[in-house]
């Protein structure tokens, strides 16, 4: 299998759950939250692939480097880590087999939720 957890990206992530950069929304936003192509087409313009990268939990090293298709699972919207994305990334990378990436988002979710209890 092509696709492994992005270690970077795990890191990222639980950053960001420590800053508090969270949007505690429900699992059906992410379709509405999701950034489009144009949002991330200038974030790599302004910041870089790299950056980019660190936003998505899947990366595909048999993909050409540096591009959208050798990144998967996306947490947030390039500015919040969003809880509906990590639920749905958690249900996708369950059907297709990807355990690595299926329990960090468990983890990244029970993270968010053990953050919100101690607010």
């Amino acid at each position: 299998m092509a696709t492994k957890l992005n270690r970077k990206a795990l890191e990222h992530a639980r950053g960001l759950i420590k800053k508090g950069k969270v949007q505690r929304d429900v699992r059906d936003d992410w379709s509405e939250h999701a950034p489009s192509a144009d949002d991330e087409n200038s974030f790599i313009d302004k910041h870089g692939f790299d950056e980019f990268a660190k936003w998505h939990l899947g990366i595909d090293n048999e993909k050409s480097e540096g591009t959208k298709g050798s990144v998967s699972f996306p947490f947030g919207d390039l500015k919040k880590v969003h809880r509906c994305a990590i639920i749905s990334l958690e249900s996708r990378a369950a059907q297709h087999d990807h355990d690595d990436i299926r329990k960090a988002a468990k983890d990244l979710l029970e993270e968010i939720d053990e953050d919100q209890g101690a607010s």
